[in-house]
Order: C-alpha cells, then sequence, then structure tokens
C-alpha cells in the first residue's frame, strides 16, 4: 500500500468508509450469489481486515442485508423512467434498464429472489420495498406522468405484471431457448397496456 494510499483511505470518515465498502459489496455481488459474498471475501477485496468489517457491520447477516438495500436503491435509480415523452416510451427506456440490470448482476439479483422467497424477513421487505418503487412510477404522481391510470383494478394488474415481468426476465437469462433480447422488451413493454385493455372503462 502506498503512503498516498494509506493517506486516503484515513481521510475517509466512517460513513464514507461503510458506503465505500457497500459499493464494493454490490460490485462483488453482481457475479455472485449472496451466500458467495462473504465477509472474508470483502476484507480481501477492500485489503483490510476482517474485525473491520464487523466493526462497521456487526454480523455476516446484516452485512448482507446493507449490501442488498444498496443493490436495490441502485436499481431503482437505475430503472427510473424518463420524466417526459410518450408512455410507452418511458415504459420502454424503464424496462430496457432493468433488463440491462439483471443482465449485468444476475447471480446477485437472482440471490435476493430466492432470499426474499426463503423466509428471510429483511430481505423480503428490501423486495418488497424496491418491487414497490418500481411499480409506483408506473402511475406518476400526476395525469401528466402517468404510464397507466390509477385505480384500484389497474393496481392490482400491475403488481402482477411486475411478478410477470421478473419471472420472464430470469426465465430468459436461464434459458434464451433463441428469444432475442427485443423480442423480450417487446414482451415486457406490450404486455403491460394489454393486461389493462381487458378492464372495462372507468369513469
Amino acid at each position: 500500500m502506498t503512503t498516498r494510499t494509506a493517506s486516503t483511505r484515513s481521510r475517509l470518515s466512517p460513513e464514507e468508509r461503510r458506503s465505500q465498502l457497500l459499493d464494493l459489496g454490490v460490485r462483488l455481488l453482481s457475479s455472485r450469489s449472496l451466500d458467495e459474498l462473504s465477509i472474508d471475501l470483502l476484507a480481501e477485496e477492500a485489503g483490510i481486515s476482517r474485525g473491520l468489517l464487523y466493526h462497521y457491520f456487526g454480523s455476516k447477516q446484516a452485512f448482507h442485508e446493507a449490501v442488498v438495500r444498496r443493490a436495490a436503491d441502485d436499481l431503482i435509480a437505475q430503472t427510473a423512467p424518463p420524466v417526459e415523452g410518450e408512455p410507452l416510451h418511458r415504459l420502454l427506456v424503464s424496462m430496457t434498464a432493468y433488463l440491462d440490470y439483471v443482465d449485468t448482476n444476475h447471480a446477485g439479483y437472482l440471490s435476493l429472489v430466492k432470499a426474499a422467497q426463503g423466509g428471510n424477513d429483511t430481505l423480503r421487505e428490501i423486495y418488497d420495498e424496491a418491487r414497490a418503487a418500481l411499480t409506483d412510477r408506473v402511475f406518476g404522481e400526476d395525469a401528466q406522468g402517468q404510464i397507466v391510470r390509477e385505480t384500484p383494478q389497474t393496481r392490482l394488474l400491475v403488481k402482477a405484471w411486475a411478478a410477470f415481468a421478473e419471472e420472464v426476465v430470469l426465465g430468459w437469462k436461464a434459458d434464451p431457448a433463441g428469444v432475442t433480447r427485443e423480442e423480450v422488451l417487446d414482451v415486457l413493454v406490450m404486455s403491460l397496456p394489454a393486461l389493462v385493455g381487458v378492464l372495462p372503462p372507468q369513469e
């Protein structure tokens, strides 16, 4: 380690150092499962002791939960639709970013889905919060920003569509079976208005 590197590290506040370690954890999670993301691995990659990592996170479970929350925040930020444009174009931009995210972070994303289904209450809460953020933005804050008009019926359909979209993307990653990326995006984008279209007109 150079003197300059040591000096740079010493100038970081505890919050900055913890944030730096979380960023590293998220990068490592992109190519491995949550179970493979160990304190030892992060300590080795960061060039610090295991004891210092426990000082920042307390336990392996708390470390996993902190990394998953940071990854979920990244997913929400990266998949935000543009604030202007036609509804289907805005949806396409958002779903393209979602597909890219899962493609780049497949191992970590898949392990989060499995962990949320496996009974870990905190990871399930993080997963549900991320899912809610992704679906809420479909409705927007006003009539100008809505991709879908918000009603109790459309909220139910959008929730089901989000689960469908996740299953399509993960299934395609596991076995593309001759389906192109563009075809997957068509399914993701066009399925939402098709579902909403089956509802009777709302006054």
